[in-house]
């Protein structure tokens, strides 16, 4: 089954555009099904096309909205730092389609649940696809988390409840995202995210959750590390500004 791969495209021509949409309409039965995403989509961008040439690409890269753990690939003369990927002007199609294909072709071979069990350990994660790990989260809060993060791009979510099972789970995947449940009736609340706070390699971005958080647990959620600390019952606007970051 053919995955959707929605790219975010800045700037470009006309004729570009035009180009780009029709390689976006091209249909594959070997490859993933690239869709051009607008703001209005409901789904997070899962790659960049940015023509860094171009007067809006200069606005959305110094916007706040802007995702620097996106995947970006620059086309035009001066590519940022931070893009995985660069191409002059003319622009060879072809070759774009090979970058694209390149981060998200292998996860053709993934069979991808948002509502499954956790995934055996084991399997291969394409580059082109994010992972989450939840720590400890209740199974119903677990369910609506899994559906907002495929929306913000992270498909690959597993879930274990205790540390043995984390430390195994980190060393067979690379994770973007942990989000760690903080108990408050337990002896230690906050023991899975001192956890991540003391790996070697920390992850790039560690959630809490909890019931009822006052500013107390918020700072110390800082203190520990956590870019964010949901509040349950889960508060949508918080989830979406939360998962908007990672």
């Amino acid at each position: 089954m053919a995955i959707t791969v929605w790219v975010k495209v800045v700037g470009f021509s006309d004729a570009e555009r035009h180009s780009l949409n029709t390689i976006f309409r091209v249909s594959r039965t070997d490859g993933p099904n690239y869709v051009l995403w607008k703001p209005e989509d409901a789904a997070s961008p899962n790659v960049a096309v940015i023509d860094v040439d171009s007067y809006e690409a200069g606005l959305d890269l110094v916007s706040p909205g802007f995702n620097p753990h996106l995947k970006m690939i620059a086309v035009g003369d001066s590519a940022p730092l931070g893009a995985w990927r660069a191409l002059q002007r003319p622009v060879d199609w072809a070759a774009l389609v090979q970058m694209l294909d390149e981060l998200f072709a292998s996860s053709q071979d993934v069979d991808i649940d948002i509502f499954a069990e956790s995934p055996p350990p084991q399997a291969p994660t394409p580059p082109g696809i994010r992972c989450a790990l939840f720590v400890g989260i209740p199974l119903v809060g677990a369910y609506y988390l899994r559906t907002r993060l495929a929306l913000a791009g992270l498909l690959v979510v597993d879930e274990v409840k205790s540390l043995e099972d984390c430390a195994d789970r980190l060393a067979t995947r690379r994770y973007d995202l942990a989000v760690v449940y903080v108990d408050p009736v337990t002896q230690d609340p906050w023991r899975y995210a001192k956890y991540f706070q003391d790996l070697p390699e920390p992850l790039p971005n560690v959630i809490g959750v909890m019931p009822s958080p006052d500013w107390k647990s918020v700072r110390l959620s800082e203190s520990m590390g956590c870019s964010a600390l949901l509040e349950v019952p889960f508060n949508p606007q918080q989830v979406l500004a939360a998962f908007q970051k990672v």
